[in-house]
């Protein structure tokens, strides 16, 4: 967005986060100066945002002043902004946004997840969490990795590496494992801080010496596509791609969809796989 043009929409965009909010809803007493307009007046926000009149006004008016995310931190307080509303006003003011966060309306996602990798069968589809625990698999997954096989499944990152059923299956272990490890190390710099990261990363360092010497090279790479190459016990040779999505609601968790690709019939292989399962398995996120 061209300066100018984010300037006046930073104006316009305080503006009308202002007027939604009242007085009584900000805390302030009752009664003063009757209003010409709805909502707080500039320098009551600036109140209760600890910043002086002017400044906030400089704010409104896009001027070309030093603004810090602390200051940001209260103004969004004071208008009560929304989560995807604070990213916004973050940008306006030329500041890198903060990390998503799970509107807390949009937790209970799980239904509507479910219906989303059930429709994409017979194609293996699953949910994990930000530390790549599964969350949700479909039967597609189960028949072609053997997710849910034997035991509940735990942490895809660490069945990477660890489970002998999985390695022994995919062909393209040694190609893709590089980029598993890049886009884990890319989710754990976007939350430095993050315990469970850290566990994660304990437990499969202590299981393969494969993932340390990976991890070692400090590779980066975003969430995107991946091909796989399986050996399946039943029916052969199968080409998929695997494409990883994010809802912004659900930041906290990853959609990660399966398409067959044109080689060794695959379409055909894994709706034939799919004939003698039993369902969307769910292990609740």
């Amino acid at each position: 967005m061209p300066r100018n043009e984010r300037r006046t929409e930073l104006r316009e965009f305080l503006v009308s986060r202002r007027a939604r909010i009242t007085p009584q809803e900000a805390g302030l007493p009752l009664g003063g100066a009757r209003r010409r307009t709805p909502g707080l007046r500039r320098e009551e926000v600036a109140v209760l945002a600890g910043v002086s009149a002017s400044w906030y006004q400089w704010l409104e008016q896009g001027r070309d002043i030093s603004v810090s995310p602390q200051v940001l931190e209260a103004v969004s307080r004071v208008l009560r902004l929304s989560d995807a509303e604070v990213r916004h006003l973050y940008r306006l003011a030329g500041l890198n946004p903060p990390a998503p966060e799970v509107v807390a309306g949009r937790r209970d996602m799980c239904d509507g997840l479910r219906r989303l990798i059930d429709t994409w069968m017979p194609y293996p589809a699953h949910i994990m969490d930000r530390y790549y625990n599964c969350v949700m698999y479909n039967a597609a997954a189960t028949a072609v990795f053997g997710m849910g096989e034997g035991s509940t499944p735990r942490n895809c990152l660490v069945d990477f590496f660890a489970d002998p059923l999985f390695r022994s299956r995919t062909l393209s272990w040694e190609t893709n494992a590089r980029t598993v490890v890049a886009q884990f190390r890319a989710a754990c710099a976007a939350h430095p801080e993050d315990e469970g990261f850290r566990a994660v990363l304990a437990e499969v360092s202590a299981v393969s010496p494969e993932f340390n010497a990976l991890w070692a090279e400090r590779d980066i790479e975003d969430q995107g596509q991946i091909r796989k190459e399986l050996m399946h016990p039943r029916a052969g040779l199968l080409a998929v791609e695997s494409t990883a999505m994010q809802v912004p609601a659900r930041p906290d968790l990853l959609i990660v969809l399966h398409t067959p690709l044109p080689e060794a019939d695959t379409a055909a292989k894994l709706e034939w796989l799919a004939n003698g399962s039993d369902g969307v398995r769910m292990l609740g996120a």
